[in-house]
């Protein structure tokens, strides 16, 4: 599979983004206290059902054995740092952090994004965690470029978080999108040579999306329920998303975000 794009795709990949980032938009306004988990992801599929699009997550396997994920939204709360099951009764409370990952297909291609939200009033360090996450991606996006490398995208993620002490998921990478859901190549965000060089070339499409931990460190666990990923130290988990398109005209955000 052609890890670049056509104009043509990115042009409808551009349409795509621009309905899923309404999308989670309007999940995000929906946010608080009181409110469900499965109420919010109701919302988002609606808005993307309604556009003309289809829910990448909902139903989706990485091979045929698999479990087909239950909802729209991957919606994560707290030590939740991803992959949470958006299809819970659990009504969000004041003082939570709330990770909301979406993606979908529009006209044959897929977008995906995220990003981390604070439920009513809650603390500073919770505050400046998820403020961090935000500005490593934008970092990330920064340095993309035709000619540049993955590692490069890696290496200002880390450089961006290293100074505030929070633990970088290791276990989990960015990738490429559009005609899959999860595409080559593996974007992680730090740097590590088990990942092989890899070219940034003109029409490339990426989902780059760090994932940090308050506790400073990057390991982590799978739930009892088998989908949410935890921070293992039980500290709190934040996630940021965008899919991005980079031609020799520069980088481009496919998913604009909401917040």
């Amino acid at each position: 599979m052609a890890m670049t794009k056509t104009p043509e795709e990115i042009n409808k990949l551009r349409k795509g983004g621009a309905l899923l980032s309404s999308a989670l938009k309007a999940a995000v306004e929906a946010i608080a206290p009181g409110v469900t988990i499965k109420e919010v992801d109701a919302i988002g599929e609606r808005v993307i059902r309604e556009g003309g699009g289809k829910p990448s997550f909902k139903g989706y396997t990485s091979c045929p054995d698999d479990t087909p994920f239950p909802s729209t939204i991957c919606i994560s709360v707290n030590e939740e740092v991803v992959h949470g099951l958006g299809d819970r009764e659990r009504p969000l409370k004041e003082g939570d952090i709330v990770g909301l990952d979406i993606g979908c297909w529009y006209e044959g291609l897929c977008t995906d994004m995220a990003v981390t939200v604070p439920v009513g009033k809650v603390s500073d360090e919770a505050l400046n965690l998820i403020k961090v996450t935000r500005a490593s991606l934008l970092a990330g996006v920064e340095v993309a470029k035709v000619g540049g490398e993955i590692k490069d995208i890696s290496r200002a993620v880390e450089a961006y978080v290293e100074p505030h002490g929070y633990g970088i998921v290791r276990a989990l990478v960015g990738h490429g999108v559009g005609h899959e859901v999860h595409e080559a190549p593996h974007i992680p965000n730090y740097v590590s040579e088990k990942y092989p060089r890899v070219e940034i070339e003109d029409g490339m499409v990426l989902a780059l999306e760090p994932m940090l931990g308050l506790g400073g460190k990057h390991q982590v666990d799978t739930a009892k329920d088998g989908w949410a990923i935890v921070m293992a130290d039980g500290s709190l988990g934040s996630h940021f998303e965008v899919t991005i398109a980079v031609t020799k005209d520069g980088v481009e955000i496919l998913t604009p975000l909401p917040v």
